[in-house]
Formats: structure tokens, C-alpha cells, sequence
């Protein structure tokens, strides 16, 4: 599909990001997934081929470029290797709230590291008993007259195993509702942090996605992020941003589904002719490539509105929700073309197949999302 919103210099960027995931990345995809994360090595190559961070400024090693495209691009080439490389996680949610609510002297101590790869980064919202509602959460931190005293556990934390340093939201005023919530920053060398165990998942086993426990960990007043309890007011403002990040992945995700789907159709023989040319499985191609081309258009529509100041978090909501859900159509009907070698590991399909169902439950599963949306409607 014909795309308007690039220019050369995006695409210039595309090459580079799809020459370091298919060539760097993709050969040991087998092997990252067996042990549950990548190796840190790539996070550094990453930086130094620029694929990172790029809107934080020149003074902290940064490209100092304020264009949400170039996160879009990398997020894309991202999800069409997905090799569990949390690029994005560090561009489009972490980088953000460093951005807009670091001091310059929390900036100095951790923006050159982002921007490098040396310092992997993770934020931690979900907890055993409060996932999309955030308002749920209880790990809390309390002043002791010098430092916050923090205590609690979350899970389901991507890069919660290789993370430097950790954002984590919790209650320093349990008695303040939605202004008792605050972001401090974790690092991984701070007493009383631990990690627990690689969580078992069904897709992206390369994705590390860990545990974390608190117990009395002694967090520096100048690690506090931001205003206290302003927390809340805070991930609602950036979850927008991420949501539009998983919409855009998502789409990238199908799009390479029905890439090879295609490919395999046209290959395939039954009944002595192209498994694509029979009639029932050549309509389904053909839906799904202008099921695709809708799609592709409303989120690049969404893409230029972020670009502009002026995507809602309805509009992020009904991207993330709309997207991922096509990509787990799109990726199903593909895998039922392949037949029984659809269900076979070493076929790509069958990779695409179990990581794109958790895109519909992580950054607010597709419920959440619809009742956001339908809120905003006066339902």
C-alpha cells in the first residue's frame, strides 16, 4: 500500500532497522526465545546504529528529532522480525515520561544510557491483582524523612529481567484516590529489589517478562519522577502514545502474516494448482489484504493526529483496540491456510500465531478499551 506519510529520510531509517533485525536479530530468534530474553549486546548495537531514542536531545546523547515516525518505523521493522528486542518499550513508553517529567539532573544520570543501549529500561504498572484498573494498585512507598521506603511486587513486567533501571508506579497517599499515586524510579542494584521468575509465556519467549518484589527498598527522594501524586494523571496522559505504539505493531504484525501467507499460497499445490487459486481461499486472501489497506489507513491517520499534538486517547484506544484484533484474525486465517504446517514451530506462522493473542490484553485489553471509547460517547 502506497504510504504518504514518510519521507526519504524515514525510509533511509527502515533499512537500517530491517538490515539489523533480519541479519543481527532474526538468526538467533530460536535461540533467545529458549532462554527467555535477548542478549544485551543487541540492545547496544542498537544504539549504535541509532534505532534508539530519538527525540531525546544532542546535549544528552540523543538526536534531539521530535518526529514520532521514526519511532513508528522502528516499532514496524520490529514487529515483522519479532525477535523480543523491547525497542519500543524504551522509545515509545519509557523515553516519553523521562522526556517530560526528568529533571536535568535525573536526565543527565539516564538519558545517555537509553540512547546507547548500556541502560535497558522498564516500567511497572500491572500487579498480581491489578492489571488494566489501574487504581488498583498497592505497592506503596512511604517518606521516612529522607528517602521513600518502597514495598510491594508487580508482574508481568517486559524487560523486568534485563531492566537497569524500573518506573514504578505506587501509593505514597493511600488516602488520596487518584492524586495518591507517584512514579519512582528502581535501580537494579538498590537493596531490597529483587526479580523472580521469567514468567512461562505462550508467545514472544524472547520478550523477557519477569516478576518483581520490593521489600523496603530504600528509593532516593531525587528518584521520584515527576510530582508526587501526580502518577495517575501521568500514565493516562502516555498511555495513549502506547496504545498507538501496539496498534502500529500490531498492523506491521498482520501485514507480514499475509506477506508470507501469500507467498505459501502461490507455492503450495493441492488438487494439482496453487492452494492460493481456489476460490474460497483466494477471497479469504483477498479480505484480508483490504481488511489490511482500511486498517493500514486508519492508523497512519492516527500516526499524523499524534504527529500534530492531536491524537485522543479514544482515537489511540479504538487504534489499539481495532488493530490488535485484526491481527489475531488475520494471523489465524493465515495459519489455517498452511493447514497442518501451520501448526509446526519451525514454520514463521506459527511464531506470528501465539504472539499476537497477548497484544489483545496488554497497554488495556480490548474490553477496556471499548468502554473507554464508549464512555467518551455518553454511554
Amino acid at each position: 500500500m502506497r504510504r504518504a506519510i514518510f519521507e526519504p529520510e524515514h525510509e533511509a531509517l527502515r533499512a537500517t532497522a530491517r538490515n539489523f533485525f533480519e541479519k543481527e536479530c532474526a538468526p538467533r530468534r530460536e535461540e533467545w526465545a529458549s532462554q527467555g530474553h535477548v542478549d544485551r549486546w543487541a540492545w547496544t548495537r542498537a544504539g549504535e546504529l541509532g534505532l534508539l531514542c530519538f527525540d531525546v536531545p544532542e546535549e544528552f546523547g540523543g538526536a534531539g528529532v521530535e518526529d514520532w515516525r521514526y519511532n513508528a518505523v522502528v516499532a514496524e521493522e520490529a514487529a515483522r522480525c519479532n525477535t523480543g528486542l523491547g525497542l519500543v518499550l524504551q522509545n515509545d513508553v519509557v523515553a516519553p515520561y523521562l522526556l517530560t517529567l526528568a529533571t536535568e539532573e535525573q536526565k543527565k544520570r539516564w538519558l545517555p544510557g537509553l540512547v546507547t543501549g548500556e541502560l535497558i529500561s522498564a516500567i511497572a504498572m500491572s500487579e498480581p491483582s491489578a492489571g488494566s484498573d489501574l487504581a488498583r494498585i498497592a505497592t506503596s512507598a512511604k517518606w521516612d524523612g529522607s528517602d521513600w521506603i518502597l514495598n510491594g511486587s508487580k508482574t508481568f513486567i517486559t524487560s523486568g529481567i534485563l531492566a537497569d533501571m524500573i518506573l514504578v508506579v505506587c501509593k505514597t497517599d493511600p488516602d488520596a484516590g487518584h492524586k495518591g499515586f507517584s512514579i519512582l524510579v528502581v535501580e537494579a542494584d538498590m537493596p531490597g529489589f529483587s526479580r523472580g521468575k521469567k514468567l512461562d509465556k505462550i508467545g514472544n519467549r524472547g520478550s523477557d517478562t519477569a516478576e518483581l518484589f520490593f521489600s523496603d527498598v530504600r528509593v532516593p527522594a531525587e528518584n521520584l519522577l515527576g510530582e508526587q501524586g501526580q502518577g495517575f494523571y501521568y500514565l493516562m496522559r502516555n498511555l495513549a502514545q502506547e496504545r498507538l505504539g501496539i496498534a502500529v505493531n500490531a498492523a506491521a504484525a498482520a501485514e507480514r502474516a499475509y506477506e508470507i501467507t501469500l507467498e505459501y499460497a502461490k507455492a503450495r499445490e493441492i488438487y494439482g494448482k496453487p492452494l492460493g487459486t481456489l476460490q474460497a481461499n483466494r477471497f479469504s486472501l483477498v479480505e484480508i489484504d483490504t481488511k489490511l489497506k482500511v486498517t493500514r489507513a486508519f492508523v497512519d491517520n492516527c500516526i499524523q493526529a499524534a504527529l500534530a499534538g492531536e491524537l485522543t486517547p479514544e482515537e489511540a484506544a479504538a487504534a489499539k483496540w481495532w488493530a490488535t484484533e485484526l491481527q489475531w484474525e488475520i494471523t489465524d486465517r493465515c495459519m489455517q491456510l498452511y493447514g497442518g504446517y501451520g501448526y509446526i514451530n519451525e514454520y514463521e506462522i506459527a511464531t506470528l500465531w501465539k504472539d499476537a493473542r497477548v497484544q489483545r490484553l496488554y497497554g488495556g485489553t480490548t474490553e477496556v478499551m471499548k468502554d473507554l471509547i464508549g464512555r467518551s460517547l455518553g454511554l
